[in-house]
């Protein structure tokens, strides 16, 4: 009961920054949908324990890698002020704080969840790759609203951290957690372990929004609504969406044939969008507003500050 109470909370959260900040998503375009599994042969590879490869076996080593890869991408983005660079560095951020965790017990199936880890980082380099290889076809229509609100600096830090976090999460996360399954051999869920990434993202979220409100827009924090949108609400926002990710991955597995799968991918495809479109819209800088410079002159002259 404890648990439906919290997630009735949350979703309340949600409800209320969503009415109060975020306009309907019809004023803005629809994306196209973009063919969901065309992705996954290439980026879920199977599970296999005793594989020599660090990833496909789940082995701390393939977090590393992944966390070096994140570093490599982050580090440009960072210092030319990339409006991408506010996600980049959230995503490093989590995934460095996930391996300080693994260092000691805490995921029933650790090397399970570290296969995991790789995977779902991969479909976020994917898009990005796709999207800077001008492959827009290949580009989720929520990444795509993202990639090209951060491009064009359209909107705040706030509007560049919650698009990426929708569209990694409210998109992507489904898609990964169906094909690499949601029950282990002995026919346990494995939701316990998904539900554990929460505690980790509780314990980064507030040292980093401070980092980009620090190096990158110190508006990060700041908001419109009649309450503060602070560390707490934007964590209940996330764990809402990652339940909902999970909800949508057990629709996924349970679609009885692939054409109704079809229609789950596509509703998750096109909420996930329209979700974008209202971020975008209830973030972006006003007209003639001078706020986008100053953001990025405030970025040139502290990105770099420890």
């Amino acid at each position: 009961m404890d648990a439906v109470n919290a997630k009735a909370r949350g979703s309340l959260i949600v409800a209320v920054v969503f009415a109060f900040a975020w306009p309907a998503a019809g004023a803005a375009e629809d994306p196209p949908f973009v063919g969901w599994t065309a992705l996954l042969p290439a980026l879920s590879m199977p599970y296999d324990a005793a594989s020599p490869d660090d990833c496909v076996a789940g082995r701390a080593g393939c977090v590393d890698k992944t966390i070096r890869e994140m570093t490599k991408r982050f580090d440009p983005l960072g210092s030319s002020c990339d409006h991408n660079a506010i996600f980049s560095l959230v995503y490093l951020r989590v995934t460095e704080e996930y391996r300080r965790t693994i260092e000691t017990p805490f995921f029933d199936d650790t090397p399970f969840v570290n296969y995991e880890d790789g995977i779902f980082a991969r479909y976020y380099f994917a898009a990005y790759d796709a999207w800077t290889a001008g492959r827009t076809a290949d580009v989720p229509p929520a990444w795509r609203v993202a990639f090209n609100a951060a491009r064009d600096r359209r909107v705040s830090a706030l509007g560049d951290l919650l698009l990426g976090i929708n569209a990694h999460v409210q998109r992507d996360l489904p898609f990964v957690l169906y094909s690499i399954g949601l029950v282990a051999p002995d026919g346990s869920s494995r939701k316990p372990d998904h539900d554990r990434v929460d505690e980790i993202l509780n314990r980064v979220i507030d040292d980093v929004i401070a980092e980009i409100a620090r190096r990158f827009d110190p508006t990060i924090d700041d908001t419109n609504l009649p309450t503060t949108l602070d560390e707490f609400t934007l964590f209940q926002t996330l764990v809402a969406w990652r339940e909902t990710a999970w909800r949508n991955a057990e629709l996924l597995a349970a679609a009885p044939s692939a054409a109704a799968r079809d229609l789950v991918a596509s509703e998750i495809e096109s909420n996930a969008a329209s979700e974008a479109a209202a971020i975008r819209l209830s973030t972006q800088y006003l007209p003639l507003s001078r706020a986008g410079a100053a953001r990025d002159a405030y970025c040139a002259a502290h990105h770099d500050d420890p």
